[in-house]
């Protein structure tokens, strides 16, 4: 393992951010904060063992592909980050245990543990600020060209969590603008393909709503937090016929 340090990506790394449909014309902006499980290399394996960095605690499984698909579908810009959430969980603030969490379920995360405010510090500045930045210039570009903007961030959760089994399938989430959601959710009862429910399996009080209230509440901006239950998503046919329902949910909730 190599120990964390001020030193966070070399150019080998590349950017933070991935922005894909930069010139979408969905008023839909797309967030993936738990894209990827990649480590920057200055990292090593963070004192992990493989399956612990092919599992839930370093990324959103599926996530992605899914959020890639509503993009397609929709024409809409979709920026998400390359980077696990291990090191930086963008969808966490600076001061929040979270962001740099030093366990994760039944994972320690050695290269976590005891960071000081330098390697802290380092990190945000490489990862966090950077994602947040690259969103707020799109949404800045887009009000300039006279193009509205509704947040829509896409996640995915384990079906099994601390031994406790999961039965919802889709999770619809907001803080305290629920607009979007409440359509999506009358959306859905329309069209039940999934078990479908508001603020499952997390909620505001579980500070999942961090780019939410960032981007979307701060700017007066419609916004919804969208939770998969990976096991439906582990394969391209499932990633496609849950996108494809997605977008038919935001296209009609828009529409109305």
């Amino acid at each position: 393992m190599v120990l964390a340090g001020p030193k966070i990506l070399s150019e080998a790394d590349g950017d933070c951010v991935g922005i894909e449909r930069a010139g979408g014309r969905s008023p839909v902006l797309l967030v993936c904060e738990h894209a990827s499980n990649v480590l920057p290399a200055h990292f090593g394996d963070l004192g992990l063992p493989s399956e612990a960095l092919l599992s839930h605690i370093a990324w959103d499984p599926g996530a992605l592909s899914v959020a890639r698909g509503i993009s397609e579908g929709l024409d809409a810009t979709l920026v998400f980050q390359r980077f696990s959430r291990l090191i930086y969980d963008c969808n966490r603030p600076p001061n929040s245990p979270g962001a740099m969490p030093e366990a994760s379920e039944i994972y320690a995360i050695p290269g976590n543990t005891d960071l000081t405010a330098e390697e802290r510090l380092a990190r945000t500045d490489a990862l966090y600020v950077p994602f947040h930045d690259a969103i707020r210039g799109l949404i800045r570009d887009r009000r300039a060209r006279g193009q509205d903007s509704i947040i829509v961030t896409i996640h995915s959760f384990t079906p099994v969590y601390h031994g406790r089994e999961r039965a919802v399938e889709l999770g619809i989430l907001h803080d305290e603008d629920s607009r979007l959601a409440d359509r999506m959710l009358e959306a859905a009862a329309e069209a039940p393909l999934y078990r479908t429910e508001r603020n499952q399996p997390y909620g505001p009080e579980d500070g999942v709503t961090h780019t939410l209230i960032l981007h979307g509440l701060s700017n007066g901006l419609c916004n919804v937090m969208i939770e998969v239950r990976n096991d439906l998503i582990t394969d391209d046919v499932g990633q496609g016929v849950m996108a494809d329902y997605l977008k038919g949910l935001l296209q009609q909730s828009l529409d109305a």
